[in-house]
């Protein structure tokens, strides 16, 4: 980007005394321009100085902007770079998770909603919380217990379809947003032991069971009354068929949580590790840190299906956590490493027990799932926020280039 403005200031000054400006600049040079800012918030102050030529200038599409970490008051931390977006944000509500580019918010009023941070859309979800819950009292209990959040497509180009949201105690809830065309629909629940996550695939839901140990799809139908529903719950692998190549020793006492993730149509198990720094502690969890990571995909075409380990994730790279999971396309116009776990800490540790919000960026870093090294989730040249705390949950935000 320097060499092109610097190309550009020097061209100029060879050009007759006058005043140049950023309005000067052709939409061509600015196209360049506009490709070497994958931040977001960089292209929206560059439009906001030069908005008709910007918009001649984007002959050919963008790549994604850099994704957000929202960090616990509010704030999002873009990564990798490290800025810091500040974007007001409603009233009065706690964000308790996200689905790409939109947040998910509990209301104090007892009303939930997602919000794009950006643009400022909102799909309510108040009436299909109300049924859920009888009593408004559930409300402060609801907010901690929001797991994730998950949609089969894009909000955007599929507002009609159905979707999933998980709560704490491996229950799921099956709704159809309140955007669609009958407002009354009302979402199915069932109670899954030992579900660690959820993920759409090829339009349909899938559970993850046991750290593993079993896949299962949720068969989700619309009965007479039109209501979405679960009827079925089929697991489609089972632990013994799982193959596990070990890429280094892993030590004796850690913690284990699992992710699912779509990736370049595949479905993905991303399996962590956090070690225990002294497993003879009574609180095991004071010292922990993530040691290593393995990602498996699942193989469907065999009966029962099996997990087969991953090395490389081509031009990707994945971001993980337990309120929202994504693959991101990976390369030097963003800086973000391929083959490489993008991770934040979102599990409790002795002094969140009390209280589960804990400091994202605790335990965080990039794993190298080629040579198992782990880097720091910033570089050295970024100012490491303060954990200051506040009421909102730690979630990846994937921001989109339409604003």
């Amino acid at each position: 980007m320097y060499l092109v403005l610097v190309a550009w200031l020097a061209i100029h000054t060879m050009k007759e005394a006058r005043s140049s400006s950023w309005a000067d600049l052709q939409p061509e040079l600015l196209g360049l321009v506009l490709m070497r800012l994958p931040s977001l918030i960089d292209r929206v102050r560059l439009r906001a100085v030069c908005r008709s030529r910007c918009s001649n200038a984007r002959l050919q599409p963008l790549p994604p902007p850099l994704p957000w970490l929202v960090l616990l008051d509010g704030t999002f931390l873009s990564i990798p770079d490290g800025k810091i977006i500040r974007i007001p944000a409603p009233d009065n509500a706690f964000c308790g998770g996200s689905s790409e580019s939109w947040l998910f918010f509990v209301h104090s009023d007892g009303g939930c909603s997602l919000m794009n941070p950006l643009s400022k859309a909102t799909l309510d979800f108040s009436e299909l919380i109300k049924r859920w819950f009888n009593t408004r009292s559930m409300y402060k209990s609801f907010r901690k217990l929001v797991r994730k959040l998950v949609v089969p497509s894009p909000l955007e180009s599929s507002p009609g379809s159905h979707a999933a949201l998980m709560l704490g105690g491996s229950r799921v809830h099956i709704c159809q947003p309140p955007f669609a065309v009958n407002l009354s629909l009302e979402g199915g629940q069932v109670l899954c032991d030992s579900l660690d996550d959820i993920a759409f695939f090829s339009g349909k839901l899938y559970g993850l069971f046991g750290h593993g140990e079993r896949l299962s799809t949720f068969e989700i139908i619309c009965g007479l009354d039109r209501k979405p529903k679960i009827s079925d719950i089929k697991c489609i692998t089972n632990y013994p068929l799982v193959t596990r190549i070990l890429p280094q020793p892993m030590p004796n006492s850690c913690l284990v949580q699992t992710y699912l993730v779509e990736c370049c149509g595949k479905l993905l198990m991303v399996e962590r590790r956090i070690e225990w720094a002294d497993p003879t502690s009574r609180y095991p969890l004071e010292h922990e840190r993530t040691v290593a990571f393995q990602v498996f995909e699942a193989d469907l075409s065999t009966k029962p299906g099996q997990w087969r380990c991953v090395f490389e994730l081509g031009d990707q790279a994945l971001f993980i956590g337990k309120h929202c999971s994504k693959s991101f396309p990976a390369g030097e116009c963003n800086g973000l490493q391929k083959d490489c776990i993008y991770f934040m800490c979102d599990y409790l540790s002795l002094d969140q027990a009390s209280d589960p919000i804990c400091d994202p960026l605790r335990d965080s870093g990039v794993y190298n799932i080629r040579n198992g090294e782990i880097t720091p989730l910033l570089p050295e040249t970024a100012v490491v926020p303060q954990h200051h705390g506040g009421k909102w949950c730690s979630t990846w935000i994937f921001p989109t280039d339409d604003v």
